[in-house]
């Protein structure tokens, strides 16, 4: 698999983890749900936020970054005209959920043009500071993007964004585990992350971090008990649920701590460049940026004609009933393979990928 970045993969370790606390919550519900659990997921945010260089007090666990993403939009103040700012390579459940709230608001969803192929970080920083109107009021910036596996100036980006007074969320899915984050360094008003990707934790456990003058605006999409009594309060009892795949996420971080932590994010960005660079040379096509990616590189695919999302899900579709798991992404006129490192891949895995992508070209 060479494709970690779409649903990550959980430790053993760490799925044994969590089994032991569903099988506490199991053993004695009520004691759990009332009197471990309250603490237990406190102890768990503060993890997360020592990990990103922020406070317990500011982060908030949910079900994953589309969740945190909804919370914000959801709550902010947006009024009829009011414009809502994201980029061409957004994630399609977070442009879905901008659309859906600018429908309900009378709000308008503005899209920045990016860069592509030819990218740069003073482009992608452009591409943003130029698209902002006096009625943007909230702008979402990707710290990596899915599809196109960016890793944006995030901070230079978030300066320029706020010095023109406007409000930003950063959907940092695929960040943690990735890259370094360092909360304080980026600016942001709120930023959001998942525990099952780079960390390798379970499916189910995202986070939430919010400035500290802006949580008394921010709610969950699920209104509780915990209603009117703090940003925490809210968010940490939404009604009963298996909290457990949160409340291993500091059992997911220190297994990624011990792999190597930001060596192994390192480790991988270097074994994702010599990837691409090397099925590129053998294609004769080009590997994208390698300065503007991390653990996941882009390598433009060997083909001739329309290059179309209708193509690379034929594409992704053969490569998947040949059990190689790699996405294919349209992007700008050309089909391009996105390739993810973890510590479990090696060199030969990407030469399989070569040999199958090869064998389908010739059938055709």
């Amino acid at each position: 698999m060479v494709n970690h970045g779409s649903y990550g993969a959980t430790t053993l370790e760490v799925l044994e983890r969590q089994d032991r606390w569903r099988a506490r919550m199991e053993a004695a519900p009520t004691l759990f749900m009332q009197r471990v659990l309250p603490a237990a997921l406190r102890e768990a945010a503060s993890a997360v936020a020592r990990e990103i260089g922020g406070r317990g007090e500011d982060v908030v666990l949910v079900d994953n970054a589309t969740a945190a993403v909804n919370a914000v939009l959801a709550s902010f103040p947006f009024a009829a005209g009011d414009e809502i700012l994201l980029h061409e390579h957004i994630y399609g459940a977070v442009l879905r959920t901008a659309n859906h709230v600018a429908s309900r608001t009378g709000a308008r969803v503005v899209v920045a043009r990016l860069p592509f192929p030819d990218t740069t970080a003073d482009g992608l920083l452009h591409a943003f500071a130029d698209a902002v109107t006096p009625r943007t009021r909230l702008a979402i910036v990707d710290h990596i993007t899915s599809g196109s596996a960016l890793v944006f100036p995030v901070a230079r980006i978030v300066a320029a964004l706020r010095a023109a007074g406007v409000a930003v969320l950063v959907d940092g899915a695929h960040a943690p585990g990735q890259v370094p984050v360092d909360i304080a360094a980026i600016g942001a008003d709120w930023y959001v992350g998942n525990g099952h990707k780079w960390w390798m934790g379970p499916k189910g456990a995202g986070f939430l971090w919010a400035a500290p003058e802006r949580q008394a605006e921010l709610h969950p999409t699920i209104i509780s008990w915990g209603y009117g009594e703090g940003f925490t309060a809210e968010f940490d009892w939404t009604g009963t649920r298996d909290w457990s795949a949160a409340l291993v996420l500091p059992d997911a971080i220190d297994v990624h701590t011990r792999l190597g932590g930001e060596a192994l994010m390192s480790a991988n960005a270097r074994l994702a460049a010599s990837a691409a660079s090397m099925l590129a040379r053998r294609w004769g096509t080009t590997a994208h940026a390698p300065e503007l990616h991390a653990a996941m590189s882009l390598v433009e695919l060997p083909l001739t004609g329309a290059m179309t999302e209708e193509r690379a899900d034929q594409l992704r579709g053969e490569l998947l009933a040949l059990d190689c798991d790699v996405p294919v992404v349209a992007l700008g006129d050309r089909l391009w393979l996105r390739l993810s490192a973890q510590a479990y891949n090696l060199p030969e895995d990407y030469e399989r990928v070569g040999d199958l992508v090869g064998m389908l070209l010739q059938r055709r």
